[in-house]
């Protein structure tokens, strides 16, 4: 098997959110990723591996074209969500990312109020009504398991939490503009194995209701969460299965050879 990993049967039977196609993308002349195909699937947790450089998250940045922002980019291929490109003319940026959200490997809460930072979003798209607002963030910080900590001090700087506190601030900021899907990159690897625990126990019951894309260092994290494992090695694509064979019976040498440490 090599890098150019064609997409299954199997997986276009199933409700898929996202289909990469012959994705390329280059900084400058670097060729960071390199003939990328996948799917990934409606309320399931995707798990991307490999090394460092490898790809890893500027593959999910350009999901809801975030690597955009970084002027030398160039890219070629498609990526279709929900079955339409995301870079058809007619696609609002703003509200892809809307629609996509994104948590990033450090928890970047607002010097705001604990309740100003999950209404920052609803604010903007022009909610203002104060019961809504409210609602919106009790709700969001229940998804995010995150409530019961918070409740008596929502009118507290979001700067006096923990950190792993504060990552499921940023989960709730995520959820209260009710997105499909929640990207993630590397969004444990700061914080205590206590703290890495619920945010763990969190993805869990979030892809009930999302879709999640989940960057990970982590290989044992990749294989106590997620669904479907790509390993990504050099730019390129080695394999993507479901976890399960991914860790216990992988096709190519490459992936076998990573995940027992020989490489990487």
């Amino acid at each position: 098997m090599t890098g150019d990993v064609k997409l299954k049967e199997k997986d276009k039977e199933k409700e898929v959110v996202f289909e990469v196609k012959d994705l390329n993308l280059w900084y400058g002349n670097d060729h960071a990723l390199k003939d990328i195909n996948l799917a990934i699937k409606k309320n399931q947790v995707t798990a991307i591996i490999g090394p460092s450089g490898c790809g890893k998250s500027t593959f999910i940045k350009t999901l809801n074209r975030m690597i955009e922002n970084i002027p030398s980019v160039k890219i070629t291929g498609e990526i279709n969500y929900q079955g339409k490109s995301i870079f058809d003319k007619s696609v609002r940026v703003e509200e892809l990312r809307t629609r996509v959200g994104m948590v990033f490997q450090k928890p970047n809460p607002f010097p705001k109020s604990i309740f100003n930072n999950v209404v920052y979003g609803p604010r903007i798209h022009g909610i203002k009504d104060k019961q809504v607002l409210m609602e919106i963030a009790e709700t969001s910080l229940r998804q995010a398991a995150l409530w019961d900590e918070v409740k008596d001090r929502l009118n507290d700087n979001a700067y006096g939490l923990s950190g792993g506190q504060q990552q499921r601030l940023c989960i709730a900021r995520c959820l209260a503009v009710q997105p499909d899907v929640i990207l993630m990159d590397e969004p444990t690897s700061a914080l205590d194995p206590i703290a890495t625990y619920k945010i763990e126990e969190l993805m869990e019951s979030l892809k009930k209701d999302y879709t999640i894309a989940i960057v990970t260092h982590s290989m044992q994290q990749a294989a106590r969460i997620s669904d479907e494992t790509a390993f990504f090695l050099m730019g390129e694509l080695i394999e993507f299965d479901k976890t399960t064979e991914i860790f216990s019976n992988p096709k190519d040498q490459r992936t076998e050879d990573y995940i027992t440490g020989r490489i990487g």
